[in-house]
Formats: structure tokens, sequence, C-alpha cells
């Protein structure tokens, strides 16, 4: 019965399972981030207070969602490999930081020109965009540490530990808005209760959620893919794929 969950730690299988979903991935992607910036940009109605500048919306917080998702998988993978040895749970964790540092500094960026029509200026020292930039050095911090090491594998274990220890950022950043007194406004589509969207504002939301979501994971297997080429380099199987 669990022969399938210990297939998951043998870097040719994981290598050869993940690839033919790639461009299945790409293309659902692609077909709900296209419907969700189309039917957000053009068909969605402006915003009561905000107008047509709360459009930027449609990006920013899927960017900001996944900083978080990305961040939370490559802790965990990170954790798998600290303690079960597992070569592939270092692998995820190696090819989620890049995506992660990526979906971050977009979010950041979004956030910056949504709150220049919205504040008045681009950047604060908010709790909210604080923690946020933080969670960007942490990405950089694992990273750097990972490459800044001789043996891999300790470089692994440290770059793991760090993602570990950083992984207390990940709530700070949820919950930060309802802790402390921000400028940020607090959640309208993930929390209890009925959303404060209507839905036609909503479903866009929620399909480039879903899109950047899929997104993520098609670049997390074709990152993991070349990863597991890189580190397995010597071994056979790779040879022998790379024939193929």
């Amino acid at each position: 019965m669990w022969t399938w969950f210990y297939r998951l730690a043998s870097p040719p299988y994981v290598y050869g399972f993940v690839g033919p979903a790639i461009p299945w991935l790409l293309a659902a992607a692609a077909c709900l981030i296209g419907y969700g910036l189309v039917a957000g940009l053009v068909f969605a109605p402006p915003d009561y207070q905000q107008g047509d500048a709360f459009r930027i919306i449609y990006v920013h917080a899927p960017s900001a969602w996944l900083s978080l998702c990305a961040y939370t998988t490559m802790a965990v993978a990170g954790a798998i490999g600290l303690v079960w040895r597992i070569k592939i749970g270092f692998a995820v964790a190696a090819a989620a930081a890049p995506i992660g540092a990526s979906f971050t500094l977009v979010a950041l960026v979004t956030g910056a020109l949504w709150g220049r029509p919205m504040w008045g200026t681009y950047w604060a020292w908010d709790p909210r965009l604080t923690s946020e930039l933080i969670l960007l050095f942490l990405y950089f911090g694992v990273m750097s540490l990972r490459r800044a090491l001789d043996d891999a594998a300790r470089g692994d274990r440290a770059a793991a530990l760090l993602a570990i220890v950083g992984v207390v950022n990940v709530p700070i950043i949820h919950f930060s808005v309802q802790w402390w007194n921000s400028l940020h406004q607090g959640a309208t589509v993930m929390k209890f209760g009925k959303s404060q969207m209507p839905g036609s504002m909503l479903l866009p939301l929620l399909a480039m959620l879903c899109g950047f979501m899929i997104f993520f994971v098609a670049v997390l297997c074709q990152r993991l893919r070349a990863e597991l080429l890189m580190r397995e380099r010597l071994a056979v199987w790779v040879r022998e794929a790379i024939r193929t």
C-alpha cells in the first residue's frame, strides 16, 4: 500500500513522474490566468471606493498568497529532508526557493504600486509590508546559505534549518492586519463566512489564485527535474534520461 509513497523518495521515479504533467499544468494555468485577467481587468466593475485602481489585486493577491505557499512548501520539504534524510526533500526545497522569491518580489512591487494611489506613498513600514519584506530576505538567505557551503549536503541541511526557523514569519504575515494597527486592508476572500466581494469580482480573483497555484506547481516540477539532473549527474539513470 505504501509502495507509491516510497517511490517518491526515488529521484529517477520522481523525474519521470512529474515530466508528463508539466504541459497539462501549464495549459490549465494559462486558461485560468487568461480568464481571470480578462474578467478582472475588463468586465469586473470598478470598486466603489478605489475605482479601477483595485484591479491590481488580480496580480497582487495571488502573488502574495503564493509567496507564503512556496515558503511553506520549501520549509516542509526541508524538514522532510532533515528528518527522513530523503534527498528529494532537499531538491524540492532548492527548486521552490527562487520561485517563492519571485512571487514575493511581485507581491511587494504590485503592493507598492497599489499603495501609491491608496495611501499616498509607495512604501510604509506597515506590519504586513514589513513582514513580507522579511520573507523576501529569508528566501535570499536560504538560497545564499545553500550555495555558501562547499559541502552540498551541509548546505542543504543549513538551508533547511533556516527555512524551518523562518516559517514563523508565515502566520505573522497572515495575521498581521489583525494583530496590529495596519494600513493594509483585512481579508476579503480567505476568511470565515461570506466573502465581502461580489461574484463579478470574486470569480476572476479565484481563477487567478488557482491559475497561479497550478503555475507554481508546473514551474516547481520543471525546476525539480533540473535540480535532480544536477544533483544526480553522475548516476546512470541521468545518462540514460539525457540520451532519451
